[in-house]
C-alpha cells in the first residue's frame, strides 16, 4: 500500500493524480534540503544572518501601515485565480463529440498550463521584490529578513522551479490515464475531469507560490 503523503494541497494532489508512479523519498526534509545549498550559497546565507544590509541601519523603525502591500498581494492573486477560473482550456466543455474526446492530445494543454505558471512566477516575483523593499526601511532586524529572502530566493527559485516544470509531465500521464480508460469502459467524461483536475492543481500552485509573500506580509504586519 501507498503511503498518503501529507503537506501543501499542491502537493497532495500530485500524489494522488500521479497513481503508482511516484515513490516517496526516505531522505528527511533537511537531508534533502541541505543538499540545494553549495558551499557559496551558505557563505551568502551567513552574510545575510550576520551582516546589517546598506541602507538599513539609518531605518528609523517606523512601523508603517501594510494595508496597501495587503490589498495589491489581493488583487494580484485574485486576478492570476480568475485568469486560472476563465481559462477556455480548463473550462468545462459544453458541447462535444466522443470521437473529438478521443482524439484529443495533451500539447494545448501543456502550453496553456506552462503560460499560468509563467504569470504566476512573474507575478509573484514582483510582489516578493516590493514586500522586500518596505521591510528594508523598517529596521535593521526586518532589513536583515528581506537580506535572507533574496538569498533563499536565489538558492531556492531555481529548484522551484525545476520541480514545477515536471507538473505537466504528471498531468500528461494522468491525461493519458483517462483516456485510456474512457475508452475501455466507453466513458465520454474523461476530458471534463481531466480539465477541472488541471484547474485545481494551477490553484494549487498559486497558493504554493504564495507563501513566500504571506510570510513577507506577516512580517510587515507586526507592531
Amino acid at each position: 500500500m501507498r503511503r498518503s503523503l501529507t503537506g501543501s494541497a499542491l502537493i497532495r494532489l500530485l500524489d494522488r493524480l500521479a497513481g503508482p508512479d511516484v515513490r516517496e523519498s526516505g531522505a528527511s526534509t533537511s537531508d534533502r534540503l541541505s543538499q540545494w545549498f553549495s558551499w557559496t550559497d551558505a557563505i551568502s546565507l551567513s552574510a545575510a544572518l550576520d551582516g546589517v544590509p546598506v541602507g538599513a541601519a539609518g531605518a528609523s523603525g517606523a512601523k508603517t501601515s501594510s494595508t496597501a502591500e495587503e490589498g495589491e498581494c489581493h488583487r494580484v492573486r485574485s486576478a492570476l485565480a480568475k485568469a486560472i477560473a476563465e481559462d477556455s482550456a480548463f473550462a468545462s466543455l459544453q458541447a462535444r463529440s466522443e470521437a473529438n474526446d478521443a482524439e484529443a492530445d495533451f500539447s494545448p494543454y501543456r502550453q496553456r498550463y506552462q503560460a499560468r505558471q509563467q504569470a504566476i512566477e512573474a507575478g509573484v516575483g514582483a510582489l516578493r521584490g516590493k514586500l522586500r523593499s518596505r521591510l528594508a526601511i523598517r529596521s535593521p532586524a526586518m532589513a536583515k529578513l528581506a537580506a535572507v529572502d533574496v538569498v533563499m530566493e536565489q538558492v531556492l527559485g531555481a529548484r522551484e522551479r525545476s520541480l514545477l516544470s515536471t507538473v505537466p509531465k504528471v498531468l500528461e500521464k494522468h491525461f493519458g490515464r483517462l483516456r485510456q480508460d474512457a475508452q475501455s469502459e466507453g466513458s465520454g467524461a474523461w476530458l471534463d475531469i481531466f480539465r477541472r483536475d488541471a484547474r485545481d492543481v494551477l490553484l494549487a500552485e498559486l497558493d504554493f507560490r504564495f507563501q513566500p509573500v504571506e510570510g513577507l506580509l506577516d512580517a510587515l504586519r507586526m507592531k
